[in-house]
């Protein structure tokens, strides 16, 4: 027996229905970007290795795929699509100073160790960028549109999570923590162990004032009343103005008619080392990660040359697509085909009537009846397909049509 060749670990075929679902609900998402003004754009799926190197602040370079092309240079499947994007945009628009909006679909690449089994290491994500604006205004927009896309393929039930960079950073700044401590603060905090965070703090004798303020992060999670606490404890002016600004930003999201999708954690570190400010993530049941991150970059394109504020986001697909199934959210999916079979002797008709229900925009699949096959077989085959009618064209050149949903069937003549 031959034996088949499966796909590496990580990846996998999406196909018919379930490809036509992604698909459609892709097409839905990219409404919603196209109609808060974001215009498109494709940034190769592999870059120079510069462009996720660690000082950018994109995952760990043991995760990357990497290669070398001919001449030795060595390249990456991208990871994440905002630093292609940030290169991109600092090439193709250098002396731009006006907003410039623009909008993705893509596959990323991580090359997750062993113990993330299960993990799939190729993701398809949708996402915007709006660049060249630093504004309280751009950063609420981005939450709005966020939210219009998940409420527009039909979820209802789900909270996108703010926080601000500055303000954590702030507390580990007070903490005067190293550089080694501060990742292990950072890991603890990231995995919600707190009682783990006081012990070790304690173990490194942080001023208890520093250390009651990491640990007080714990609590501060919640709605509008926590940004009072959180500027309470708050331990310097840069804090304070971190609280302020989210506060700012609620306002106008109230305008919007959206807050009420949004909570606050300030205990929210940023996934990436490039985020500068306001950090987010939406949550919703069905799945154990997030289906959408998201945050400000500011600094990120003065990396490939350009000085230029930004925010973006991304929506994971797949995480979605698998929120939606477990939720019994029905992804709209309404291709219908028309299945002409025809035995032999009937090409001539059969290609001309599939041309004809083309030319009317109508989906027609050809097949010729092959010997030792039914009828009943076609009709499971059609089913099976998503056939929503069959034309069964037969050598006496009598047509028999069959409605594949209700299984009605009726003779017409050809001349009809």
């Amino acid at each position: 027996m031959k034996k088949l060749q499966h796909t590496p670990e990580g990846v996998r075929d999406i196909y018919n229905i379930e490809c036509g679902k992604k698909l459609s609900l892709e097409s839905r998402l990219h409404k919603v970007l196209q109609m808060y003004g974001y215009h498109d754009i494709q940034t190769p799926t592999f870059e120079f290795f510069e462009v996720f190197r660690k000082e950018i602040g994109t995952i760990p370079s043991k995760e990357l795929y990497k290669f070398f092309d001919k001449e030795g240079n060595t390249l990456v499947l991208r990871p994440d699509i905002t630093p292609s994007i940030a290169r991109a945009a600092a090439t193709l628009f250098p002396d731009n100073d006006m907003p410039i909006r623009l909008c993705y679909t893509g596959n990323t690449f991580v090359n997750y160790p062993q113990s993330y089994q299960g993990r799939l290491r190729e993701n398809t994500q949708m996402g915007a960028e709006l660049i060249g604006v630093e504004s309280v205004e751009a950063d609420a927009e981005m939450l709005a549109l966020v939210v219009d896309c998940l409420t527009t393929i039909g979820l209802r039930e789900f909270q996108i999570s703010v926080g601000n960079v500055d303000y954590f950073q702030s507390l580990i700044e007070d903490a005067g923590l190293r550089e080694e401590s501060e990742a292990r603060v950072r890991e603890l905090i990231g995995n919600r162990n707190f009682p783990g965070v006081e012990e070790y703090l304690d173990s490194i004798e942080v001023r208890r004032s520093s250390r009651e303020a990491l640990v007080a992060l714990e609590d501060l999670y919640g709605g509008e009343e926590v940004l009072d606490q959180a500027e309470n404890i708050a331990p310097n002016s840069k804090a304070i103005m971190a609280v302020r600004r989210l506060k700012r930003i609620y306002e106008v999201l109230k305008i919007y008619g959206v807050e009420k999708y949004i909570n606050f954690d300030l205990s929210m570190t940023g996934l990436y080392g490039y985020y500068t400010g306001i950090i987010f993530r939406g949550y919703t049941f069905g799945t154990g990660d997030a289906i959408v991150k998201g945050g400000r970059y500011d600094h990120l394109l003065e990396k490939f040359g350009k000085k230029s504020p930004s925010i973006g986001f991304a929506i994971i697909i797949d995480q979605l697509m698998n929120a939606l199934t477990r939720q019994h959210i029905r992804i709209s999916y309404t291709r219908k085909n028309t299945l002409i079979l025809y035995d032999d002797g009937r090409q001539k008709e059969a290609i001309s009537l599939a041309k004809e229900f083309r030319e009317k925009c109508k989906n027609t699949e050809l097949v010729k009846r092959a010997p030792g096959k039914t009828l009943e077989d076609y009709i499971s085959y059609g089913k099976e397909n998503y056939a929503g009618n069959m034309l069964y064209i037969q050598s006496d050149n009598q047509i028999i049509m069959i409605n594949l949903v209700t299984g009605e069937k009726k003779m017409i003549h050809s001349d009809n």
